[in-house]
């Protein structure tokens, strides 16, 4: 069995109990990004950097939305990365993701990463067999490099099955509001399923380590995602808050 293929994807919430989970999950994320902003009193943690990548309509903006809605706006940065530009295509493929990254105290949510190099360039032909073969050792040592200097990184991965994403994807197309969403590539995405799930099994096989494990989101139910999503990432603080011996609900000195 593949990872992917694992992963239950029958999980549901009610909207009661999910707004509920949420909410705690969201109020849980407020302090202890407060606290690794030095603005309960104590010196400034170690950066967080979210990493979101996820299937076409499997969820991602909405979990970026409610995993950053109770933050102060100016203790988080949001970013989205697209294709490349032509100015940045001169550069190493990591190159642009550098000025996005946190320093310490600091927290950052993108919104697509250097994945697409072993993802949608591998699939699609952007990249040489040479380049996106060799790129899993790169984003594996820049982010060995990150978490060595303190950073805490969290790697989604949303999944949805097939079905519920065709579901999503004809919802998109009748809403004048959502549309815009939804593009030709997404479709033609979608027919090349398969050689996206061979991409993203051999992805999280090779580029899952210490220093960056993955998280696989069932996403089919977006309540129960949003909820998985927020509460991981507070979990994955207080683990590498405790590893350093400090504990964030003490009583500021």
């Amino acid at each position: 069995m593949s990872r992917l293929d694992d992963v239950d994807l029958s999980a549901r919430l009610s909207k009661k109990d999910a707004n509920k989970q949420l909410e705690a999950a969201q109020q849980r994320l407020v302090h202890l990004r407060l606290f690794l902003g030095g603005q309960l009193g104590g010196p400034i943690g170690p950066p967080v950097c979210v990493l979101f990548e996820g299937w076409d309509a499997s969820g991602k903006g909405g979990a970026i939305k409610r995993l950053v809605d109770e933050l102060d706006p100016r203790h988080v940065r949001v970013a989205q990365f697209a294709a490349p530009t032509p100015t940045e295509k001169r550069h190493h493929f990591l190159w642009r993701f550098w000025p996005v990254l946190p320093g310490w105290g600091g927290m950052a949510v993108l919104d697509r990463t250097w994945y697409g190099r072993v993802l949608v360039e591998r699939v699609e032909g952007f990249a040489s067999a040479d380049a996106w073969q060799r790129a899993y050792g790169e984003i594996v040592d820049l982010e060995t490099t990150l978490a060595a200097e303190g950073t805490i990184l969290v790697k989604f991965w949303m999944h949805v099955s097939p079905e519920e994403q065709l579901r999503r994807f004809e919802s998109r197309a009748q809403d004048r509001y959502r549309a815009w969403k939804l593009t030709d590539e997404d479709w033609r995405n979608r027919e090349k399923r398969p050689a996206y799930e061979a991409a993203v099994e051999e992805m999280l096989t090779r580029t899952d380590h210490e220093g960056g494990r993955w998280t696989i989101v069932p996403a089919d139910d977006k309540r129960t995602a949003r909820v998985h999503v927020v509460r991981t990432v507070c979990e994955a603080i207080e683990a590498a808050l405790a590893a350093r011996g400090i504990d964030p609900d003490a009583p500021a000195a």
